[in-house]
């Protein structure tokens, strides 16, 4: 395999929870060795279709996931679960935008290869934890919100920037503290440890959207802010949720006027 573009669709095709994530590594080593060329005569991408997913988790809508507490290994387990699955679903996010887009920069696809490899580590570290709590991928039922907006901005990179990284996958910023917390106060310095390495490497995906979201605007010719706001009335609906963590969003790329636009989203 010498393409890119190969190499992600592979990644994105593999199905189980042990070969995306090895495929993964695997990939973003040969593109870190200068193995995996950028080609610029490559046909268009196909179609978007679901990525490889295993047999479960099963798959259902957000509403119909019960809440579970930390009081119990059972709702840890879960809440452990739950990220495990975002970041599964974090690794097919980044690999799709490097096979979806064609002719960016190459410093952009490095940017989304380099994400692709941390969530890869991010669900390797979570899966083993989980295995700790008598548990694995799987044994929980999840949704598929992340990979429904990737649909929705298949054709359209700046919405793509602004809408997964910038919104869905920031969240993570606003409630992972809080979470770290906790788990602390109730001796899972085990898990809270896992998630600050999250935390610290997801404000650099952040702002990698950031970083994106503004060069496409800047070839569009399209104002940023104002585009921001227009996308997150059209999309963002019920999907934000205060209080941001305005620190690390200022870390990844916002600005003091996008953050007044989430706060008004928000509602």
């Amino acid at each position: 395999m010498t393409s890119l573009f190969a190499a992600a669709r592979a990644c994105l095709d593999a199905a189980t929870p042990d070969d995306k994530p090895a495929l993964t590594l695997a990939m973003a080593d040969a593109f870190a060795r200068g193995e995996l060329a950028i080609p610029t005569d490559a046909p268009p991408p196909e179609p978007i279709r679901m990525p490889g997913r295993p047999p479960r988790p099963r798959l259902v809508h957000p509403r119909d996931l019960p809440r579970r507490g930390f009081g119990s290994d059972e709702g840890r387990a879960a809440f452990i679960h739950a990220v495990a699955h975002i970041e599964f679903n974090a690794i097919d996010l980044a690999w799709d935008a490097v096979y979806r887009f064609r002719g960016m920069p190459s410093t952009f696809y490095a940017d989304w290869v380099s994400v692709a490899r941390d969530e890869a580590r991010h669900f390797a570290m979570l899966r083993a934890r989980l295995r700790e709590l008598g548990h694995d991928y799987g044994d929980f039922d999840a949704h598929n919100g992340l990979w429904e907006m990737a649909e929705k901005t298949a054709h359209d990179g700046l919405a793509r920037m602004a809408l997964v990284p910038r919104v869905l996958e920031a969240r993570g910023l606003d409630v992972t503290p809080g979470m770290i917390v906790k788990l602390r106060s109730l001796g899972d310095d085990a898990t809270a440890d896992i998630l600050d390495v999250i935390l610290r490497e997801e404000v650099a995906h952040v702002a990698a959207g950031s970083r994106w979201y503004r060069w496409h605007c800047e070839r569009a010719r399209v104002e940023p802010r104002a585009r921001f706001r227009e996308l997150l009335r059209e999309h963002a609906t019920g999907v934000l949720h205060k209080p941001f963590n305005t620190e690390a969003r200022l870390q990844a790329g916002f600005d003091l006027d996008e953050l007044e636009s989430l706060l008004a989203a928000a509602g």
